[in-house]
């Protein structure tokens, strides 16, 4: 499925380089006269144009105990902020949305899903005095979404949370302590928490368009080096920072301290780009990440080729 979606985006023009003259149709009110990106032809469209992913905002939520029809091994986005009942946004959702625009506890945030890097991150949404509001480009930069701001229509980079293009160049968003876990999981641990209700969209829900992702050979539409120390450029690393761990290191340790972090793996939640249904895909495992003193440490769960692309001097916690 995967490389037939792979294939009909080609078709639609996904390799079109990305120069702002091209773009501007598009993007009337965006200011191409800013930006750090170094060379256009890192910008690619995905297929999809402005919007044609579309983005959520004043999401809806069920009590989890009211929630039947996630598979208990699928994956969620947990939000949990001091002062306010714990979240759970499933990826058979972000899978269709990629970006949910939503206030927990008073405080504005953004909920992202990049299934081409497997990144998923929480921002608080306040910059520079404003709240912002996030859509999809359809524009893809190293394979990682590329999200605008409604409200300057400025282009930011999904991994890095910084802005790209526009006005709003060099802005950083806040990532928020948040991770991924397994429905199940969240359930056992917030009898009574929320769940982002099933949004009013017709997609298949549930349903991985990616399948077989997370094994291809090579990730879609990245045309940059592969990570070092023959690390698969597919495989899961999780990053603190401009740091590094395998995923692989970590299933097999259970539990490492170093570097002012302590990471745990547990088993129990599916892979969401593997098998057609997100629910029965591999156990990939649940990753927490805390300081020492046991407070969440905001992180990322990304693929290795995406680490290397937005960190190439980052570095790789192999524990040799």
């Amino acid at each position: 499925m995967f490389f037939r979606v792979v294939c009909l985006w080609l078709v639609l023009g996904a390799t079109a380089l990305a120069d702002p003259s091209f773009w501007r149709h598009e993007w009337p009110e965006t200011d191409f006269s800013r930006t750090e990106i170094p060379n256009w032809a890192e910008i690619i469209s995905g297929g999809p144009g402005k919007d044609g992913i579309p983005a959520l905002s004043d999401p809806q939520f069920l009590p989890a105990a009211q929630e039947s029809r996630i598979a208990p091994r699928e994956p969620v986005i947990v939000v949990e902020i001091d002062g306010a009942t714990p979240r759970a946004y499933p990826i058979r959702y972000l899978t269709w949305h990629e970006i949910v625009n939503d206030t927990v506890g008073g405080v504005p945030v953004a909920v992202t899903f990049c299934p081409l890097c497997n990144s998923a991150l929480t921002f608080d949404r306040r910059v520079k005095g404003r709240v912002l509001t996030f859509g999809v480009t359809g524009k893809l930069r190293h394979s990682d979404m590329v999200m605008y701001d409604r409200e300057t229509q400025s282009w930011w980079q999904q991994a890095l949370g910084r802005g790209i293009v526009g006005e709003m160049t060099g802005a950083e968003l806040r990532q928020m302590p948040g991770w991924m876990e397994s429905w199940a999981q969240f359930r056992a641990r917030n009898p009574e928490g929320l769940v982002m209700a099933e949004p009013a969209h017709a997609r298949p829900y549930g349903r991985n368009p990616y399948a077989g992702y997370d094994s291809a050979a090579r990730p879609f539409l990245y045309s940059g080096a592969r990570p070092p120390h023959g690390i698969d450029p597919l495989a899961r690393v999780v990053r603190v920072g401009a740091r590094a761990w395998p995923m692989e290191r970590l299933r097999q340790a259970g539990r490492i301290e170093e570097a002012g972090v302590v990471i745990t793996w547990a088993a129990g939640q599916a892979s969401a780009l593997d098998t057609a249904r997100i629910g029965q895909g591999r156990d990939v495992g649940t990753i927490r990440v805390r300081d020492r003193a046991g407070r969440d440490v905001a992180h990322d769960l990304i693929f290795a080729f995406a680490f290397h692309a937005f960190w190439p001097d980052g570095d790789w916690m192999l524990g040799r």
